[in-house]
């Protein structure tokens, strides 16, 4: 059955949707059920192979994390903004980080988290060096950005994905 129908709740979703949108005929739920097949079957052959996650906990508190931080961040970047940015005082810079992490899954976790924090965006990331290149909004002078991302986020990652 896995084989057939490597993802039935995917499969099932498409063609019901497919359904939603057109007309309910007999033709119409073959077409829908032919896009849902087509769409498990690619999605399958998609599928990175990775690591699994090994834990939920960790995740569950990185997430309360992040919402604490895209709230301060929200705040901080939106008094920046709105005070005209306090020219001379606040700077933009490029940050490098050294990353542990190597699986696909986790990294595009911290991609995420990163990206959706205001005032910072995941610009690059080698893969031969695990260094990550970060844009940082705001710059503070003596902010470790490699210690906070290790600390935060990484560490957690590593712990659900271990």
């Amino acid at each position: 059955m896995t084989r057939l129908v490597p993802h039935p709740l995917l499969s099932l979703v498409l063609m019901l949707v497919w359904l939603l949108l057109t007309r309910l005929s007999p033709g119409n739920l073959v077409l829908g059920l032919a896009v849902g097949l087509l769409a498990g079957w690619s999605f399958a052959r998609l599928e990175p192979e990775g690591k699994r996650l090994r834990s939920l906990r960790p995740l569950l508190r990185l997430m309360a994390i992040v919402s604490q931080d895209i709230l301060r961040s929200n705040l901080a970047v939106a008094r920046l903004i709105l005070r005209g940015g306090q020219h001379g005082q606040r700077h933009s810079a490029f940050v490098e980080i050294p990353l542990r992490l190597t699986d696909p899954a986790p990294l595009a976790l911290l991609a995420m988290v990163i990206t959706a924090t205001p005032g910072t965006a995941w610009i690059a990331y080698d893969k031969d060096s695990g260094i990550l290149l970060l844009h940082v909004f705001d710059m503070v002078e003596g902010s470790d950005w490699s210690r906070l991302i290790r600390d935060r986020y990484e560490a957690l990652l590593l712990e659900a994905f271990a």
